[in-house]
Order: C-alpha cells, then structure tokens, then sequence
C-alpha cells in the first residue's frame, strides 16, 4: 500500500496549468432534416491534430497554447466547414451543421493516427489498438492480437492442448470482461479454448480498459474490459485474403467481402480456415509441441441505416477440433481415448445470433439502444483417461436509454439488462448443472466540466441462486494541464466461477480434483488511477503513462496446487487474495514514420494458502517491454520488432510424500527474453509478409513431469511458465481491394 500512495502523491504534484479544450456536436442536414453524425473528422491545420467524432456525433479536441488555429470539420456525402479558432474559444461548445453535397466532390483530411494509443478523451483509461498495429504481427487469432501490447499477458495453459489464456493486472482472463462491439464473448464454455476461435482480421480495433468498467457493459468486469470491434460492413473492404504458413504445419486462410445493398442496407461476410498437421516433437519428449487439428469459423453481418433507426444484426459459427497427446497418438473416428497412447482430443462448437438496435430521439443526444444475443455452446474431449464435457445455452439482452439534462455537460444512462443461463459442466466424476436468470437495472450519470469530468455508475442485479448484488462504480479524469490528464477509478464486480471449465487445462496430469465444498460468487473491490502526458522532445511528440491498480477479492475461488501430490484443492476464501498492478509506458516517434514504445510492469497478486499468504504460480513480477516500428518513406516497407523480457515466476512447491522429495527441484523458474519481428512489403494491392516469433528460442526445458509414464501418478503438464516451442518463422500474403466511396 505504501507504492501506491507514493504513485498517488506523485499524480498531485504535477504543476496545475489550466488546460484549453474545445467540444461539440456535429449534424448533418439534407434539406430535410438533422441528424447526428458518426465519423465526421475534425482537424486543426496549424496544430495537425485532429479528433473524430462518436457515434452520437460529440467529439472532444484540445487546443494548442498556439492560437488561433483553423479548424476544418469534413465528412463524407457533406459539404466541408471551417472555423477560426482563438483563445476566447477555449472550453467552447460547438454545434457544428454540414450540408449534403451530392454535386462538388469529396474533401477528405486525413491524419496520421498512430496504432496504439491512450485516449486523452474518454474518463476511463482506455488503450485502443487499431489495424494498424494489428499488422504489426501474422495477427492470425484473438490470442496472437496482443503480441505488441504489454498490457495484456497471454500464456500457454498447459503442454499438451495449445490452449492460451489472457491476464491482466496479474488475474486470470475470468477476470477481465471480454466483449464484442459491447455484447459478451468468450463467457462461460468458451473461456478455456475461445481466444483462437476469432479471425484476426476480422478485427478493425481493440479497446482495453483497466479497472471496472462502466455499469452499462455489466457486472462481471473485476480487473478490466476487452471490446473488440470488428470490421463494419458497410466500410470492410470490397474483398480481402489473407493467406499464413508457418514452418510448425499452420496453415490459414481468411477471407473478408463487404457489399454495399443500398444507401440504408449493407452486408458483410467474415470467413477463417486454418489447420495445424506438424507431428512436430522438437524437445524428443514423446510429445507434440503443438496440437494438431483444425479451425472453422465464418460471420454474416448486417447492417441498416435509417433516418429514426440504426440496426446491426449477424450469425457467427466456429468449429474448434485439436488433437494433442504423444506423437504416437491419432483420433479414432469414435473418438474415444486410447488406454496405451496418452491422447488430448479437444471439440468445440459455436453459434450464436446477434443484433443491436437503436432509435434517434427529438432531441440530440437523446437514443434508445437495444442489444440481444443468443448463443448455443458444446464441448467436448479427453485428457488421457480422463474425460470432460460441456453444454451452454445463453440468452442476453440490454436496453439502455440515453438522454441530455438540461445541456451535453449533464448525460444520464439508464437501463435494464437480463440474462440467462443454462449450463451444464462434466470431468471424470464431477459435474456441475445449473441454470441461472439474472436481471438488472442500472444508472449512469456523467458530468464533463472544464477540467473534471465524472462518470457515476450503480446497478443492482438479483441472481435466481445467489440473491442480489449491488455495484457501484466511479471514475475520474482531471485536466491537471493542456497536455496532463489524471484519471481515478473505484468499483465492485462480481462473477459466478465455473470450476471445471476454467480450470479444464489441469486435467493434464495425475491428480486428482477435490471439487469446492459450494459455489459462491467471487467478489472484488478494484481501486487505482493513471497520470498520461503529453510532450515534446527535440520538436516530436513524446506521450508518457503511469498506472496503479489494487483489485481485493471480498470472496475468491482459489486452486491450491501447493505441497500436494495427487490433489487439486479447490477452495473458497475470503477476504485474503489481492493483486497490485503497476505500470508505466513510454511513447516517442524521434523521426518521421518510426515510432518507439518502451513499458515496465511490476505485479504483486498473493492469495493464502494454508495459513500462509504467498506469490501465485506461473504469473512473473516483473516485465520489461520494447516496441520499434518503422515505415518507409515510400509506405512501401514496414519493419516491426517487440521485445520482451520476464522475470522470474514462483513455481508450485510439489513433493513425493513417499519418500518426502521434491519433484520440482526450483522453486522459481528463470528469467527469459521474447522476441518478435516482421517485415511486410507492399506492393499495389499486395502485402508480402515475413516474421519470426520467439528469436531467441527460449523454450522450457522438461515441461513435463515423468513425460515417460503418462498414466503414472507423478505426471503432470501443467505447469508451464515460458514457451515450449522454439523459433517459429512464418511468411503471408494479403490482398485487399478497399471499398469503394459513392
């Protein structure tokens, strides 16, 4: 607690300057009516900074000490507009009107938008990753879309299935509120295998939120929030291919196509292929390094633009199949383990129908928003001898109503929400079956003054097995100075633990589980804030971050993996689990086109086992991170490269009570470099690419148990804490020609 007073007292000492922003709304009017508009880009010419406006049509700019500037408002099917800008216009509100022009042509002003970035305008703390730094690397899935971020960590579960999971802030991917285009995924059934199940060029933007959420997006953001935003359909490009080869037998294919019906009406179609046939066995363990199998996934999106509505709607299915085990393992057709080869099969099936559904009020600002999923979810497979099955059905709605009070300084969110859930779980001889209704109410009230700006939140739900739960939330941002923002936030989440799924990876070993006594909600307080500022340095823009967040667990459903031989130990706790997250990021583009990225994580998460409070396994305290991308003059070259170095991490402490032996002989494991580069070359419509990952072969050595006697009591492959497979080299190809603009 004494680090993070510090970090607070170091957020108040920065010099109070009065901090010039400027807002509005921008409409467009075709002689007929008003109506706000998304996209519109806002630029000052001097300055060469620019905003883009929201969705509702408001944006937010702040305005340089140089002054007055112009400031150019443009977008597409509208004429331009043009404003003179000085000092007297500071902490303005605009309400800016474009006129349809179907005669003169199209003025665009573009700017250079940067691949990742800290948004200096929302009140939350929110990273977006856009395509651009989606490219930095093959990107062929979810999981392999936060390779050049050092805010979210994704590890190998165990040795045998390639399953991954996220974190953030130090806590499992559980943890963190994954959604898409702010409707849930990745949610129950689908957190053990889902992050490879999502194309990565189906993605158009990523936004991370550290801290709770707000309370329109739900109750289960506990140490952050995901939104992946994928490519509209009425702007994905006309036709995209992606093709991928890598020397350990993965192939894919995606295929992306855009159609534009009508002015109002547009389509989208999403495809993804890829199959996985090395039996490639590098560290002669007897094992596959990576799982073989396959991938099938495809989307149909639609999307409708009226003059009083907006809809969104669209089908998603996935068909997961990976085939793990020794390299003498092969999947029957009855698929059914072997009892002489060690085997891992793993099946998953997805569907799941979608829509958002909104309606323009009177006034500006003022909406109605409807947002449903239904989703239906099997699994299936085997670790060795030991079996595991899943069936998930999910109904999901939310209706949110938005308004103005009195001016856009005061905004209110109000709304219902409603879920349920019929889940059924099995492993071996444990299952667990129920059937959850949750419905919930929320309010959200936001204030944006000259330099404070305050989002307050609460929403109560009543869960049909647990009773209701109250969460409250706030956050912050101060203007401390024209280019320093202070941000705080407080909140309570809340999540149902599925115990079997979640944990599904440690089935890949000898022990035994001894399933939690009852299942109890996990419950936890998260409390932090970041300082961001912007500066120059020799005349270029440098940006710095720093970040603290402390999230303590009320009640916690911990796996006790310590001094024990032939159990897992399910448990509840309370009140003696924490994580401590800090970190701090540096930005920096020293010429035209290359652009530095420099970031050190520090993590403190403990819980109590036993009568002690120690480190938990597998998660390094430490984390230096480097990032370098660089673009040819001619946008014909781009070079990329991301480095990073882990620190030790705390290994579980196992011993043969036979004869009172450690099978693990460290206690900790060693510290280990990762390093990822690419280059991509254009040509016309043509992106040739070449990359490697893990350059400097860092790979475990072991990374499993008694790997000889898969059916022994000693065998265990779960306790991974690096790569176990070494230098992977890949080379791709993309075709994309762009939409075209009417």
């Amino acid at each position: 607690m004494k680090t993070y007073y510090l970090i607070i007292l170091s957020f108040c000492c920065i010099t109070n300057i009065v901090n010039a922003q400027i807002k509005g709304l921008i409409q467009g009017a075709d002689g007929s009516q008003k109506k706000t508009i998304y996209g519109a880009k806002i630029k000052l010419l001097q300055a060469k900074t620019g905003a883009v406006s929201r969705e509702d049509g408001t944006f937010e700019l702040v305005l340089p000490k140089e002054l007055p500037d112009t400031l150019v408002i443009s977008a597409f099917g509208y004429n331009p507009d043009t404003l003179i800008v000085s000092k007297k216009d500071r902490f303005t509100a605009l309400n800016v009107i474009l006129y349809s022009d179907k005669l003169l042509p199209e003025i665009l002003i573009e700017y250079r938008k940067n691949g990742h970035s800290i948004s200096r305008l929302k009140t939350l703390h929110v990273e977006e990753l856009t395509a651009i730094e989606l490219r930095k690397a093959a990107c062929c899935n979810l999981s392999e879309s936060f390779e050049t971020n050092a805010s979210v960590d994704v590890n190998i579960t165990d040795a045998v299935s390639g399953a991954k999971k996220i974190q953030m802030m130090g806590l499992d991917g559980v943890y963190t509120q994954i959604q898409m285009e702010n409707i849930p995924y990745l949610r129950g059934l689908e957190s053990a295998f889902g992050l490879s199940s999502l194309s990565g060029t189906w993605i158009e933007s990523i936004q991370i939120t550290k801290g709770t959420g707000n309370v329109v997006n739900g109750y289960e953001s506990m140490a952050g929030l995901v939104n992946l935003e994928l490519k509209k359909p009425d702007e994905m490009e006309k036709i995209y291919l992606n093709v991928y080869q890598n020397i350990f037998g993965r192939s894919e294919f995606n295929f992306n196509k855009g159609i534009i019906l009508n002015p109002k009406w547009s389509t989208g179609f999403l495809g993804h292929v890829s199959s996985t046939y090395g039996n490639i066995d590098r560290n002669k363990d007897a094992f596959r390094d990576l799982p073989t199998g396959d991938n099938t996934a495809f989307m149909n999106r639609w999307a409708y633009k009226g003059k009083k509505m907006e809809a969104q709607f669209g089908i998603n299915f996935y068909r997961d199949r990976k085939v793990g085990g020794q390299t003498s393992f092969f999947r029957n057709e009855e698929n059914q383990v072997d009892t002489i080869n060690y085997g891992v099969l793993i099946n998953s099936k997805h569907i799941d129908v979608y829509g958002k559904t909104g309606f323009f009020g009177k006034r500006p600002m003022q909406s109605l928003g409807i947002v449903y999923n239904i989703k239906h979810q099997e699994i299936d497979g085997f670790f060795g001898l030991k079996t595991f099955s899943g069936l998930e059905k999910r109904g999901y709605i939310n209706v949110i109503y938005d308004d103005i009070i009195g001016t856009s300084d005061h905004t209110i969110k109000i709304g219902t929400s409603f879920v349920a859930i019929d889940i059924s779980q099995q492993a071996d001889t444990l299952s667990q079956k129920r059937m959850e209704l949750v419905p919930g109410i929320f309010a959200e009230y936001t204030y944006t003054g000259r330099r404070l700006t305050g989002v307050f939140g609460s929403r109560y739900d009543y869960h049909s097995i647990f009773g209701g739960q109250f969460s409250p939330r706030v956050h912050l941002k101060y203007l401390l100075s024209e280019m320093t923002d202070l941000r705080f936030t407080a909140g309570k989440g809340w999540r149902v633990p599925n115990f079997i799924i979640d944990n599904v990876s440690l089935l890949a070993s000898s022990k035994q589980w001894i399933a939690p006594s009852e299942t109890k909600p996990e419950i936890s307080w998260n409390i932090g804030g970041s300082l961001v500022h912007e500066m120059k340095i020799f005349e270029r823009k440098a940006t710095i971050s720093l970040d603290f967040y402390h999230t303590r667990f009320e009640n916690q459903l911990i796996i006790d993996r310590d001094e024990t031989v032939n159990t897992v130990v399910f448990s509840n706790i309370k009140n003696s689990s924490f994580s401590n997250s800090f970190q701090t990021e540096f930005s920096f583009s020293p010429i035209k086109n290359l652009d530095i990225r420099l970031a050190y994580k520090f993590l403190d998460v403990e819980s109590k086992y036993g009568n002690e409070m120690r480190q938990q396994v597998m998660i390094p305290r430490h984390r230096g991170f480097v990032n370098l991308a660089y673009r040819s003059r001619n946008k014909r070259w781009e070079y990329d490269f991301t480095c990073s170095i882990f620190s030790p991490s705390r290994l579980p402490i196992q011993r043969d009570m036979t004869n009172d032996t450690l099978l693990i002989s460290d206690m900790k494991s060693r510290m280990y470099p990762m390093i990822n580069a690419q280059i991509t070359h254009v040509y016309k419509k043509f992106d040739f690419y070449i990359g490697g990952e893990n350059l400097t072969n860092s790979v475990q050595k072991n990374p499993i148990i008694d790997a000889a006697n898969p059916f022994g009591s000693k065998f265990d492959a779960t306790n991974i804490f690096m790569p176990i497979t070494g230098i992977n080299i890949y080379v791709g190809i993309r075709y994309a020609i762009a939409k075209t603009k009417k």
